[in-house]
């Protein structure tokens, strides 16, 4: 089992010894935005600096779902199924009905541009919450320089009213995010200011008020070595982020149970498959998959 680090004895029973990491596809330039399609039988993700969504399907492989993206990051499903996507080029949230055709969801608040939407999950009651960090406008490689209209920030916004309001608004890099599966926590990712020589890099964790507001954000846990990107929760509630050396997977208490080993850092993630067992995971250039003794929570 060298490719797991056990730190708690739970985490023993977490992974199984006789299924291995898998190399499914690779030949990326960055991957991100991992999201499962469980009614088509797929997995959507982005590589990133190419503009483009890509698709794999198992014993078929990998081809180009959409081309142009917008240089989509994030990305997730509402309740519908539809396809709700982080778009850093059009600096907006964009939402892929089921018909295929692609709506502007928002891309301003209080009358100013949005930075470079990164992350998106969506609640049960259809709201949809996203982080807005400057990471998407601050180079050309992942969408194009452009001038920032206000701070980072996290953000909820109801598509059935329009309205969209800030939910945190101290932080230097919000990124990844993911409710907890009764979904009075919101954990969100802090990588900080990347122009910084000392950024703040954790994860923290804030408790969801039945307003939508959110109370609390201290910090959860310290990823080490390199820090939390994308984030997943699976079915009991353990959290498992992504980190310079694999994944690591913690319990609600904040404690490391324990890591998968992958060989490059990895950015984001998502349980998948037919019984929500299976972990795709963005290992820098490649796109990796290990089968374990835990489920995601289901979604939608």
């Amino acid at each position: 089992m060298d490719e797991f680090e056990i730190h708690d004895g739970k985490f023993a029973h977490y992974v199984l010894s006789n299924a291995p990491l898998e190399r499914l596809a690779e030949g990326f330039r960055w991957i991100e935005g991992l999201v499962w399609m469980g009614d088509a039988g797929c997995l959507l993700f982005q590589d990133l600096p190419r503009d483009r969504t890509m698709r794999w399907i198992e014993d078929v492989g990998v081809s180009v779902y959409r081309h142009p993206s917008g240089y989509a990051n994030g990305q997730t499903r509402d309740r519908q199924g539809r396809l709700i996507s982080c778009s850093h080029r059009e600096r907006c949230l964009l939402r892929t009905e089921l018909d295929g055709q692609v709506t502007r969801l928002v891309d301003r608040h209080q009358g100013r541009r949005l930075n470079s939407p990164n992350d998106v999950t969506v609640k049960s009651d259809g709201s949809i919450w996203f982080t807005d960090p400057l990471y998407g406008i601050q180079s050309d490689y992942e969408g194009g320089r452009q001038a920032s209209e206000q701070p980072p920030a996290v953000y909820r916004f109801d598509p059935g009213s329009g309205e969209i309001r800030v939910v945190a608004a101290d932080f230097d890099g919000p990124n990844g995010l993911a409710f907890s599966p009764d979904e009075r926590r919101l954990y969100i990712a802090e990588t900080g200011d990347q122009t910084s020589d000392h950024p703040r890099q954790y994860i923290r964790v804030f408790d969801v008020q039945p307003d939508g507001e959110l109370r609390g954000g201290g910090v959860f846990h310290r990823i080490e070595p390199g820090y939390a990107d994308g984030l997943c929760v699976d079915e009991d509630g353990n959290l498992w982020s992504s980190a310079a050396d694999g994944v690591h997977c913690i319990d609600p208490n904040g404690r490391l149970l324990g890591k998968i080993r992958v060989p490059y850092r990895v950015s984001n993630l998502t349980f998948g498959g037919a019984l929500r067992n299976r972990l795709f995971i963005g290992g820098s250039h490649t796109l990796y998959a290990i089968f374990l003794n835990r489920r995601g929570v289901r979604w939608p």
